[in-house]
């Protein structure tokens, strides 16, 4: 998923104070640390770092990685992952703005005992935080960032892999909007589509994907309009877009716009499917307007429907968390474990430094595992090699799949 200038704030005397003397971080911003009463622990406390909105209008998605990645640390403290260490979770609240992302950055990267980053869930937020954890050889494990920049710069034609230190578990935006795309058109057999966009970095380039694919298959995009992302009335752009009589509307952007857009374009007369990517994905965006026969489409397959998925379901409605694990989960519950798992193999039972980051981030690029979305490992330039992609519609109030797939372009 989903730019401002970045802005580092410093942290906390205290905090720099423990960060200086190495001190093991024993609390978890609220985040249980874990039942590791029968591990040996004598050798302190490994901290895993947390970015996600964890408050505001997307905080259903960010509570969702949030909590997966909790339940990881739990059962890695249950099985005594890493020799001789608990390890403790360390939620930041990033409120989807990319300035306060880097803050959050900044505030994690100066403790020692720092193993790694999960998040964030907003690309525009993924690029103030990289270059931050970059500095200090962080591995930092996306389980919701889509644009393709974040792994392969901004020349499409020339991918060159921004910061080493970047991987994600969730798939990109070059194949979800042509995977989008190909459905609409080629199976809904619409033709003649509008487009809209939030214009931050997830949307626009979701949406420029889904066009060039849209257009090479026969449709037409009638118009590409744009509302800010903190509109509620959409009465103008609709009223640019309905003389254009188009039979279906793209939107590139996330589900606090999306939902109430969708119901204003009926309410207008305009009754025609509105479609977006993993940002409109989730419940709110049907209680908040998105209407029957809307579709979206998220990375990986239906969580609930995968075999390797059971297991991580089972556990984390056991666990009682409030909110659900949502649409990031299982991808957030893989990338704390691919951390986890790549600290242990490069510390072999030996002692943690932040030296130790460099064999981590070894282990990282080298990491092949099973995880709730299915195999676990990452490409030359940190992406995810599973590019399996799902298409839901919204059925009886509810987000139904449509189709799973692969998309081959």
């Amino acid at each position: 998923m989903r730019n401002l200038t970045v802005k580092a704030t410093a942290l906390v005397a205290g905090a720099l104070l423990l960060a200086a003397c190495g001190t093991n971080k024993t609390e978890s911003n609220g985040s249980a640390a874990g039942g590791a009463g029968s591990c040996d622990t004598s050798k302190g406390t490994l901290v895993l770092g947390l970015v996600s909105p964890l408050t505001g209008e997307l905080s259903a998605l960010g509570k969702g990685i949030q909590n997966s990645a909790d339940l990881a640390v739990k059962q890695a403290n249950e099985k005594c992952a890493i020799k001789g260490y608990k390890i403790a979770l360390q939620a930041e609240d990033d409120e989807k703005n990319p300035q306060k992302g880097a803050q959050a950055a900044t505030k994690l990267s100066q403790d020692a005992n720092l193993i790694g980053v999960v998040g964030p869930l907003n690309s525009s937020v993924g690029q103030s935080i990289q270059p931050i954890l970059a500095q200090k050889s962080i591995v930092e494990v996306s389980p919701a960032n889509t644009s393709d920049s974040l792994t392969k710069g901004d020349n499409p034609a020339s991918p060159k892999r921004p910061y080493p230190t970047y991987f994600r578990t969730c798939t990109v935006d070059s194949l979800q909007g042509p995977y989008a795309a190909d459905f609409l058109v080629s199976k809904q057999g619409k033709k003649k589509i509008a487009i809209v966009t939030d214009g931050l970095t997830y949307g626009e380039g979701l949406a420029t994907a889904f066009a060039e694919k849209a257009q090479s298959l026969g449709a037409t995009v009638v118009t590409r309009q744009k509302v800010g992302e903190k509109d509620t009335d959409f009465s103008s752009v609709i009223d640019t877009i309905k003389p254009q009589a188009p039979d279906a509307v793209y939107f590139g952007g996330q589900y606090p716009q999306a939902g109430p857009f969708s119901k204003q374009l009926k309410d207008k007369g305009l009754n025609i499917p509105v479609m977006g990517g993993d940002g409109i994905f989730d419940q709110k965006y049907i209680d908040l307007g998105g209407k029957e026969g809307d579709y979206a489409t998220s990375v990986g397959a239906p969580t609930e429907e995968l075999d390797s998925a059971k297991a991580f379901v089972d556990a984390y409605t056991a666990a009682g968390y409030k909110e659900a694990f949502a649409a990031y989960g299982a991808f957030s519950y893989d990338a704390a474990n691919a951390i986890i798992g790549s600290v242990a193999t490069a510390l072999n039972g030996g002692d943690w430094s932040a030296d130790k980051r460099a064999d981590v981030l070894s282990a990282m690029a080298k990491y092949n595992g099973q995880g709730a979305t299915g195999s676990i490992s990452f490409d030359e330039f940190g992406d995810s090699t599973n590019k399996v992609l799902t298409v839901y519609s919204v059925s009886g109030g509810k987000w139904v799949s449509a189709q799973t797939g692969t998309y081959n372009g």
